[in-house]
């Protein structure tokens, strides 16, 4: 019988299910049901029947519809959140847009459904202004790229006026041949907040009406099909760009909360939404620019960025368990230290966690520098009377930056496990082999740390540079093209399979706690510990263990692990450091000088 584990709160529940035929809908309730029945005041909640409740994938983050089938979109032993839909829409606040201040974070948390859309008053009267002077080019005698012209080799090819509108149309139409599966809720709602940025900058001649209907789908979460595969990354992102674009105009597929997916008219209707009708040079405009690799390398940098500082909180974990020095991270190294030398990767995680962070920083800088740049060609500067065909859709800038970061923070697992191998190898730990009791009957964490050196594996191959390739197309019109599309797929997976290696280390630095007791490690790394156990217990006899370690890779995701942390990372830095030293990733594993607990450290 399928089982299906469900993430309730804090806890995590194992639900059979013996029919595949039943919905995601059945499984929330039979999930909430449980946690019910488990706490003595019903966990808070009333009525069961009576709750709204939104269903994801742990992994990713994908929202499930509630009327889809267990067995269309799980597999057995899939991992499953249920957050409560109230929570969600009560914490709505509006983002105001204005196409020049826009965060990585920002569109982050518009992804996750965070914020509602706005633009800026003084935007609307710009847009006008650049939309009338668009409107003179309704003229036989005027040859404008895009406006009275084809396309890419067809650029000459002028069009005659009242063929315009099909112009633009047939443009989205034939453009969206996109293939694979389709970007998760969040990833949809953030490529289409990043567009609607753009285009609020009133650089791409579109009319108020049409952002207008674009910010009413994003606020209702009416969000296109998007195929995830099928872009260059110049002329821009054409093949994602048009599929979002085509479900605004009403055609192909879109999904919502309220409807599941369905055709994009009728889902539109249901929230009593027009299609965008397109005027002359607005489905160039939907469709130019480099939105895709850009929104996906936001989510990529801001993911790097919580798992590289959460990165030295677990190596600090590490250290401790087996008894490393931290002498090797003081000016005055080994001035009075028995232990001069630990393997490299403990003593050198200042050097090696340090470069990734300077290269997440890098990164992100390139990429919130493209969140807010037009993209668009032709670009339409009303104030000089000039249209001007350039090059700003080209993705090279944020495709090299997301294979350095790939490149990058791939050191982080790298460096991870081999820490893992010194926890599981008895002859490097001083502890029992695999770290677990009755070795032979128990296999304890031999597997998990092969599955942190196959992630590793992966990722070594991952981080070849997409972007050192380019295809010609459109008839040698495009001659050179960035790639950046799979450059931000591959970061944000090399990010994920980091995420997971950290995640077993952290287990396995835990279960390592366990062999020291009644030693006890400094005050905020036993306050991760506690974390820790709060969702997984102490490995005493082999179990099924990947729901342990999606259980610590929620924490690492939702940034508790540095959340626990962090307050006394600050009290350390004032209370030991001078103010010109910045503390090292692994200072903070050392107790306050006047503390007379015992550390698991002994030096």
């Amino acid at each position: 019988m399928p089982r299906y584990t469900v993430h309730i709160r804090d806890e995590w529940l194992a639900v059979p299910c013996r029919d595949p035929t039943y919905t995601i809908q059945w499984l929330g309730y039979e999930a909430l049901k449980r946690y019910t029945k488990n706490k003595p005041d019903n966990g808070g909640i009333d009525a069961v029947k009576d709750i709204r409740f939104v269903a994801r994938r742990c992994q990713g983050q994908g929202l499930l519809d509630g009327d889809d089938t267990i067995e269309d979109v799980l597999e057995d032993n899939d991992f499953v959140e249920i957050v409560h839909k109230q929570h969600v829409l009560s914490s709505l606040q509006n983002l105001f847009l204005d196409g020049n201040s826009l965060t990585s974070t920002d569109l982050v948390n518009l992804g996750r459904g965070l914020y509602k859309i706005k633009v800026i008053i003084y935007l609307r009267f710009s847009l006008v202004i650049r939309y009338i002077y668009i409107s003179f080019f309704f003229s036989p005698f005027w040859v404008v790229y895009g406006i009275t012209t084809g396309f890419g080799k067809f650029a000459r090819t002028v069009i005659p006026v009242h063929k315009l509108k099909e112009l633009q149309e047939n443009l989205v139409r034939s453009h969206s041949a996109g293939v694979g599966n389709p970007l998760s809720p969040e990833r949809t709602r953030m490529l289409l907040a990043l567009r609607i940025n753009v285009l609020a900058k009133g650089y791409s001649g579109i009319s108020l009406e049409t952002l207008h209907r674009m910010i009413q789908a994003f606020n209702a979460s009416c969000l296109s099909f998007v195929p995830e595969k099928g872009t260059v990354g110049a002329s821009g992102d054409l093949a994602p760009l048009s599929h979002l674009a085509l479900g605004l105009m009403g055609e192909g597929k879109m999904w919502s909360p309220k409807s599941g997916w369905a055709d994009a008219k009728y889902v539109l209707e249901a929230h009593g939404l027009k299609p965008i009708s397109l005027k002359p040079k607005e489905g160039l405009a939907l469709i130019n620019g480099t939105q895709m690799i850009t929104s996906l390398g936001a989510e990529a940098v801001e993911r790097a960025q919580a798992i590289a500082r959460q990165a030295d909180i677990i190596a600090a974990i590490t250290l401790e368990v087996l008894k490393g020095t931290s002498k090797a991270f003081d000016s005055e190294s080994h001035r009075f230290c028995d232990r001069v030398q630990d393997a490299y990767t403990m003593r050198c995680c200042p050097q090696v966690h340090g470069i990734v962070n300077d290269t997440i920083d890098f990164t992100q800088k390139i990429i919130n520098t493209e969140i807010n740049s037009a993209t668009d060609n032709p670009m339409v500067f009303a104030e000089r009377g000039e249209t001007i065909s350039g090059g700003n859709f080209h993705g090279e800038y944020p495709a090299k930056a997301l294979d350095f970061l790939a490149i990058g923070v791939h050191e982080l697992a790298a460096i991870s496990e081999r820490r893992i191998e010194r926890l599981c190898n008895p002859s490097l730990s001083e502890l029992p082999a695999f770290l677990v009791n009755e070795g032979g009957l128990n296999s304890g964490f031999m597997i998990a740390h092969c599955t942190a050196a196959s992630l590793v594996s992966e990722n070594k191959v991952l981080c070849h540079p997409s972007s050192v390739d380019s295809l010609s197309t459109s008839a040698a019109t495009e001659d050179h093209v960035s790639m950046g599309g799979w450059a931000a797929r591959k970061a944000l997976r090399v990010v994920e399979h980091v995420e997971q290696v950290l995640a077993i280390e952290l287990l396995a630095a835990c279960q390592g706690i366990e062999f020291l007791r009644p030693l006890r490690t400094t005050t905020p790394l036993e306050k991760v510990y506690d974390l820790v156990r709060s969702v997984v217990k102490p490995w005493i006899k082999d179990r099924f263990m990947s729901p342990d370690i999606e259980a610590v890779h929620r924490l690492l995701l939702d940034q508790k692990v540095w959340n626990v942390a962090q307050p006394y990372i600050e009290k350390y830095n004032m209370e030991l450091l001078p103010e010109s030293r910045p503390i090292s990733p692994t200072a903070f594993s050392l107790d306050p000088p006047a503390s007379p607990r015992k550390r698991i450290r002994l030096e």
